[in-house]
């Protein structure tokens, strides 16, 4: 190697050390997470699940898997200081705790040092990007394609942030329309990475994909809830609610509990401080109500999709009851197909059903709304990669495979509303 090679390498070098530096400064990892752990409990009482119900609406603990049904894993993240309390209560109930993840801010901190060891570069999905970068790709992309691609501000958060519409098709106004969106929940990072995957494959490949954009409308929202979604990437990585100021006490609401369809009626809590709190009032959070207006202005969407994270589930409403709809054998049909397609990609498993009967009973989230005011027939939640190794903290390793399988899960949804809707 010559000098000037060895040089430049060695202020390379430098340099990535220098942004280490600067990022573990401005961005420091919450002291409350250091020696955090991941237990895992597995109820097969109905006191056992009780109690767990009980924990869960108190909000004094973070729950990555909630409690649903007797036989299935619950997840619950807890601080040095509250696992013995913790543990304590778990065990005299006759449950064993079992240690999920040993050591929850190593691995926050291994996941923060890779982003930051990366240049700043454009958008990608070998990495996890803020809403700022999110949203300048979109603009560029639709800049790019101006015959494929319109981008709209379609209201502000909370906080001032730019909520955006990007509209991608070619067959007019008229056209049958499939709604997307994404990052509801702050934490779950694989979702607007997914979400804009799915554009990016959409757009970039438009010549093999021209029968579908002549035909149907795509409209992607890829982070709903931008503030809560830059928090978790500067303060606190957990992060799942919106940062509205609801109380004196906590910050937030849970927006997948904030719609106005039998909003806390069941699965969601009035303790602002829960992670699970409904609001004040239905659509409380300007956020759910940007979301809610375009669902009700854009004319003729077929489909509603919102992508969460995690447990690989493609569940269709009910969420406020068991009972089905009259016509769920419909969305069951198209589900099936959809993850027949996702399974043959990389041999990923998803559950397929209504929402209350194979995650939780759920009042006021957005699927609901969706199909029951909305009156959007096919209307899903998907809980993407992982079913809990990782969590929340999905490696960004994963989001390419993830968003090849969902692609081919997306592709026969959209081939599904052209066929159906634009042949009438």
């Amino acid at each position: 190697m010559s000098g000037g090679q060895a040089s430049h390498s060695t202020m390379k070098a430098l340099l990535v050390l220098a942004l280490l530096v600067l990022a573990a400064a401005a961005f420091p990892t919450d002291p409350r997470l250091k020696g955090a752990k991941v237990v895992r409990v597995v109820p097969q009482t109905l006191d056992q699940l009780h109690h767990l119900h009980q924990l869960l609406l108190q909000g004094r603990h973070d729950f990555w898997q909630e409690p649903r049904a007797l036989g299935s894993p619950v997840d619950i993240m807890a601080t040095t200081r509250q696992l013995p309390q913790l543990a304590a209560s778990l065990e005299q109930r006759g449950m064993e705790v079992k240690e999920h993840i040993s050591d929850v801010s190593r691995v926050v901190e291994e996941q923060r040092t890779q982003r930051y060891k990366r240049s700043p570069q454009a958008m990608d999905w070998t990495a996890y990007h803020d809403s700022d970068t999110i949203n300048r790709w979109m603009a560029q992309l639709a800049s790019d394609h101006p015959d494929l691609c319109t981008l709209e501000t379609v209201g502000k958060s909370y906080e001032g942030r730019p909520m955006n519409l990007l509209t991608v098709g070619k067959g007019g106004a008229d056209k049958p329309g499939i709604f997307i969106d994404g990052g509801i929940h702050a934490r779950e990072w694989i979702s607007p990475a997914t979400v804009t995957f799915l554009v990016n494959q959409l757009v970039t490949n438009s010549s093999a994909h021209d029968d579908l954009l002549s035909s149907v409308n795509f409209y992607f929202m890829p982070v709903i809830n931008p503030d809560g979604y830059d928090y978790s990437f500067t303060d606190d990585r957990l992060w799942r609610k919106t940062r509205s100021n609801t109380s004196q006490r906590c910050k937030g609401v849970d927006a997948n509990r904030n719609w106005d369809f039998h909003w806390m009626e069941i699965g969601a809590s009035d303790n602002p401080c829960s992670d699970i709190y409904a609001g004040p009032e239905p659509f409380s959070e300007v956020e759910m109500r940007v979301v809610r207006d375009q669902l009700t202005s854009i004319a003729d969407i077929k489909v509603y999709l919102s992508l969460h994270s995690f447990s690989q589930l493609w569940m269709y409403p009910w969420g406020f009851t068991s009972s089905l709809p009259h016509d769920w054998r419909d969305m069951d049909h198209l589900a099936r197909e959809a993850v027949t397609a996702l399974t043959g990609v990389h041999g990923t498993s998803y559950q397929i059903g209504s929402l209350s009967r194979i995650l939780y009973p759920v009042g006021g989230s957005s699927q609901d709304w969706a199909k029951g005011i909305g009156g959007i027939k096919y209307s899903y939640i998907l809980e993407l990669r992982d079913t809990g190794t990782y969590g929340f903290l999905l490696p960004a390793s994963q989001i390419i495979p993830c968003g090849e399988e969902v692609f081919q899960a997306f592709n026969v949804v959209a081939n599904f509303v052209r066929t159906i809707y634009t042949s009438r």
